[in-house]
């Protein structure tokens, strides 16, 4: 029988920590600007590399790193807004004075978002078991009473744990469709919702004389845009309920 000693040293060393990816450019595609690459291995945390066009960029894409999947959805369901100018993630270190510390320390916000009036917000997102802590509560006012104005003119908290599972696979798919133009769908499936009967998102779809799946594209659409409502908490599918918003 092999003693302990001989056994640990048939064991391979641990791995050193690897540098982040590196994107390598893509044509017609803005670099990434942010002021760390979070592309680090994580076996807890999908990360997400992606880009997106907003009017700041142009509307030319720009790739973006993001820290993980619940970052990702909040941003998307940010810019679903059209009030929404521009975009950042992994802004640089703001330094605070940490109360509970009793020292300087630094945070970087997860993004900020530009709106088409110049109004600059920093967005702190973590998840509810965090955020229920009084010293996450107290870390956060620290935080945000070290914002300036050249930073953000407000800032704001969004917990993680509003974005379900199902949520986050809507917003995904609510974008793709965002970034498809077909106004006649658009403009049919929106008369139809407006003037018509229907109760599942299948009856509204009948509605409408045009292909089903342009329909169903388009309805995806206004349900990004706040025309339609449907519980984003539920896959959205035929069989989903429906209805237009207040």
């Amino acid at each position: 029988m092999s003693n302990y000693e001989d056994w640990l040293q048939d064991q391979p060393a641990p791995k050193k920590k690897q540098a982040a990816l590196m994107v390598a450019p893509i044509h017609g595609v803005l670099p990434y600007a942010g002021d760390r690459n979070p592309l680090t291995r994580s076996d807890t945390v999908k990360r997400v590399s992606t880009a997106l066009a907003t009017p700041m960029t142009g509307g030319i894409r720009q790739v973006y790193h993001i820290d993980g999947e619940s970052e990702y959805a909040v941003t998307l369901d940010a810019l679903r807004s059209p009030e929404v100018y521009g975009l950042e993630v992994q802004l640089p270190p703001l330094s605070f004075y940490c109360r509970q510390k009793r020292k300087v320390r630094t945070h970087r916000f997860d993004l900020r978002l530009t709106f088409r009036d110049g109004y600059r917000r920093a967005v702190f997102v973590r998840n509810a078991t965090s955020l229920a802590k009084r010293e996450t509560q107290d870390e956060i006012g620290d935080i945000f009473a070290a914002v300036t104005e050249d930073f953000a003119d407000d800032c704001m908290v969004v917990c993680t744990d509003d974005y379900t599972r199902a949520y986050r696979d809507n917003l995904r798919r609510i974008w793709d469709y965002l970034q498809v133009s077909d106004d006649d769908a658009d403009t049919l499936v929106e008369d139809a919702a407006r003037n018509t009967s229907y109760w599942y998102l299948s009856d509204l779809i009948a509605n409408c004389d045009m292909e089903p799946w342009r329909c169903y594209q388009a309805a995806m659409r206004l349900i990004g845009q706040n025309v339609l409502w449907t519980d984003m908490h539920g896959v959205i599918d035929y069989p989903s309920r429906v209805a237009l918003n207040a």
